[in-house]
This record gives C-alpha cells, sequence and structure tokens, in this order.
C-alpha cells in the first residue's frame, strides 16, 4: 500500500471525481488508518479493527467511483457486489460468503500481475532460445556416429567441428531475431490444450465446489497437446504465456493472495438499501432480505471463509456499503449491522454547476472521451463553454423533472446531442464540428419541450 496522506489521497480522487469532499475525506480516513494499521505493534494491531463505511446517496453521484477509485489508486483488492444478487442461504441466489471468494480472485489477479512484472525479463530470454531451438534445430547424432566418436579420435574432432558450426549458425539467427527479420518466419509449435471448464454444481452456496471438482479432474485427465504452424511474431507471445505460467510459483501466488485480501481487501456493498426490509405494502417478514443482513454481519464483524486456497479471515477486510435510501434509511438496518458501519457519510445531488466541472475537469471526462473517439475517424470534435452550459443545463432540468439519475444523465444526453456525428463520421469525412450552445439547442429542444417524449428518450 502507498505512504499516502488523507489531504493527497483526497488530491488523487478530484483529478477524477467531483464534489463529494465528505466522502472523499471520510475514505480518505479509511485508508490512512489503514496503513497505520500496518505500522502497529503486533500485540494492538490484533485490537484494531477497520472502520467501515455507509455512503448514501442517490445514483449517479459517485459513490462506486470513489471507491473503485481509491482501490485503484492503493493497489489493493477491490470487489464490487451487489447486495440484493444474494439471499438467505437456501433459498435462490448467491451464497453471502462467495463475496469473500471473489475478493481472493481479485487478490490473485493483482499478485500475478506483479509476479509476472518480476519474472518476465527471465521468461523473454527463454522464449528466444526455444524459437532458436525451433528456428535452429540442434543436431542428433545418430548411434553409429557415437559408437565411432567413442572409437576414433577423428570422428572426435567432427563432431567439435559440427558443434562450433552450429554454435555460429545459432549466433546469427539469435542477430536476425533480435533485429526482427524472422517475424514472418513460421515455425511448428506443440501447445498444451486446457481442458473445458465444465461445472458441476451452481447457486445455494455451491459454486465453489465447482472449482475444486474442477482442479480435480485437471489432475486426473491427460492433458491433450497438438501442433500448430504459425509464425515467429504468433509463436512469441504463446511461448511467452507458456513460460510465464512455467516460472510463477502458484501454491506462493494463493499464499500472498490470501494474506493481501486479509489484509487489504475491499469489498464495496452496493444497494445495501435493498435489503433493509420488506417492500413497501408486502405483508409480514422477508426472510430473504433479512436473511441477507443476518448472513452479511458475521462477514463484516470477522469470520473464517472455507475457499479452494484455504481459509480466508475478514476480521481486517474495510467494507463500504452504498444505497440510495429512498424508502429506507440506515437504522431500518439491523441493529447490529449497522453498528458495524460506523462511519456514514452523505452525497449530495448533483447541481447544474456539478455537471460543467464534470464535462470538464476530470482527466478522463466525458468532452475529452468523445474528441478523442470521433479523432480517430478524422473528425476535429470542439466543445465550447457556452455549449457545455447548455449541456449541464438541461442534464439538471430532465433530471429535476424526471427520474434523478446524477452524472448518469450526461451520457445519455451527449450520445443523443451526438448522434449524428458519430454516424456520419467514417464517411461524410466532417473535419471540424463544433458543439456550441446554438448546435445543442438545434439537437434537443424538441426533445426537451416534449416532456413526454424526453422522459423517453433523455
Amino acid at each position: 500500500m502507498q505512504e499516502l496522506t488523507p489531504r493527497q489521497i483526497v488530491a488523487e480522487l478530484d483529478k477524477h471525481i467531483v464534489g463529494q469532499d465528505d466522502a472523499k475525506r471520510a475514505v480518505a480516513i479509511a485508508l490512512r488508518n489503514r496503513w497505520r494499521w500496518k505500522n502497529l505493534p503486533e500485540e494492538i494491531r490484533r485490537e484494531v479493527t477497520p472502520k467501515n463505511i455507509i455512503m448514501i446517496g442517490p445514483t449517479g453521484v459517485g459513490k462506486t467511483e470513489i471507491t473503485r477509485r481509491l482501490a485503484k489508486l492503493t493497489g489493493a483488492p477491490f470487489i464490487k457486489v451487489e447486495a440484493t444478487k444474494y439471499t438467505e442461504v437456501g433459498y435462490y441466489g448467491r451464497d453471502v460468503e462467495s463475496m469473500i471468494r471473489d475478493l481472493v480472485e481479485s487478490a490473485i489477479n493483482l499478485v500475478r500481475a506483479a509476479k509476472r512484472s518480476e519474472i518476465e525479463e527471465e521468461a523473454k530470454r527463454r522464449v528466444e532460445d526455444r524459437l532458436l531451438d525451433l528456428l535452429v534445430p540442434p543436431p542428433e547424432p545418430s548411434a553409429v556416429h557415437q559408437w565411432e566418436a567413442a572409437a576414433e579420435s577423428d570422428s572426435a574432432e567432427s563432431d567439435k567441428q559440427r558443434e562450433e558450426r552450429y554454435e555460429r549458425t545459432r549466433a546469427k539467427f539469435r542477430q536476425m531475431l533480435l533485429s526482427g527479420q524472422l517475424e514472418d518466419r513460421t515455425v511448428e509449435l506443440s501447445i498444451e490444450q486446457k481442458n473445458i471448464p465444465v461445472q458441476v454444481f451452481s447457486n445455494m452456496g455451491m459454486e465453489q465446489m465447482d472449482l475444486d471438482f474442477q482442479s480435480m479432474f485437471e489432475r486426473i485427465m491427460p492433458r491433450q497437446s497438438t501442433d500448430r504452424e504459425m509464425k515467429v511474431s504468433t509463436a512469441r507471445q504463446t511461448l511467452l504465456e507458456m513460460e510465464l505460467e512455467n516460472l510463477m510459483d502458484k501454491d506462493a501466488i494463493h499464499e500472498e493472495a490470501v494474506r493481501l485480501a486479509e489484509d487489504s481487501g475491499m469489498v464495496f456493498i452496493d444497494e445495501i438499501d435493498k435489503v433493509c426490509g420488506p417492500e413497501e405494502g408486502s405483508k409480514g417478514a422477508d426472510v430473504s432480505r433479512q436473511g441477507v443482513q443476518r448472513d452479511l454481519l458475521p462477514i463484516i464483524e470477522g469470520t473464517t471463509v472455507q475457499s479452494r486456497y484455504g481459509s480466508i479471515k475478514t476480521e481486517q477486510m474495510l467494507f463500504i456499503a452504498a444505497g440510495a435510501f429512498h424508502r429506507s434509511k440506515p437504522s431500518d438496518l439491523m441493529p447490529e449491522l449497522q453498528g458495524r458501519f460506523p462511519i456514514r457519510v452523505e452525497l449530495k445531488d448533483l447541481t447544474r454547476d456539478d455537471f460543467i466541472r464534470i464535462l470538464t475537469e476530470p482527466t478522463g471526462s466525458l468532452t475529452k472521451q468523445y474528441e478523442a473517439l470521433l479523432k480517430t475517424d478524422g473528425v476535429s470534435l470542439k466543445f465550447t463553454t457556452d455549449g457545455i452550459e447548455r449541456v449541464a443545463d438541461i442534464a439538471f432540468e430532465v433530471n429535476q423533472s424526471t427520474q434523478n439519475i446524477g452524472a448518469r444523465r450526461l451520457h445519455t444526453i451527449l450520445e443523443r446531442l451526438l448522434e449524428d456525428v458519430s454516424f456520419e463520421a467514417p464517411d461524410a469525412k466532417q473535419g471540424k464540428v463544433v458543439v456550441d450552445c446554438d448546435y445543442v439547442v438545434e439537437k434537443l429542444t424538441e426533445i426537451t419541450a416534449n416532456e413526454d417524449l424526453s422522459k423517453f428518450i433523455l
């Protein structure tokens, strides 16, 4: 984990997310506390638990994006799950513990990527040697020649000359290989085929068992290999993946990934408000919703989850829950579950000025994305200040008059606004297109004027 101060973390988040300063401060402090925890003495560390967070706010205001950017910033294992896809054990749906297994898979990908960068040079060296073996196969002395070489000194001398000639040829081919002269040469490569995974069980908490059966089948069933002819350029990449796989110690990677998930893992539980209680108007208790809360409680509180990689402890994982809480409130959650989320942050609705900032300030803002996309077709797209302001006005107005979906409204409006340009760009060779206030009015006024039409289109 990088040693970043809360102020530095907020500054990094500001590059991608507009506003929501309270939420940024909360997650920055939580992240810094992870670093502080790692530097505590062992006897104190066992007593300190993460301060989990609930983010409260409407859709499209940045709840998910804040958490996702935070995970990328730290390089921590991260998994986003929807609370609504889990159900109480015994009912149709996924087992709640599967989120922890998914988190470990995410950690394995991170560790593998880090190990890959460490061993890539050695793998490339091995690939080079294997390509040379394919291009210049080593001489195979016959049985008769081996007998003669043991009996006659002149045959031994001939064997030495043959070896020197082979090494000279191999050195020439190595130079040609490094200079890229052999990229179109064809070689025959033996490739081991991977067995197609077969799912034995599904749902009802059994999704992990099929993986265990797959690994068992892989050990029992013989591996098949096929010979394929391919160009050196293609064979190099295929061999590189094979060598990287051979050089990696899978057991060590799995052990490190489990430790990383336990110490730095982040689980983002979205739509937590949807499991608060029974649906409005329903009679009696909703066992599925209450059951999900009961099953979530030990995971967040701290328990041990069994997986194909061993036991995984959840005591030090950071859980961030989020929900709109339109029809419910955090106090509708089970009291025990509420107590496991001591930090509560309310995210604000986006204003017109926020939309303007979202369209212009972030490193990968929507306007920059569309400019880059259309540039590939030779169209120079230019957004003017008044054009951006008009788009922000429309987004804000539509959100107020219909359902408020936050910044996602900008995606819908810009797609509609640039539909003609995007369609005609490959053929029309339009050159420069200026998106100013007049352009926006021309394309969108008819839709925004008709409220019923805007509900369907925007």
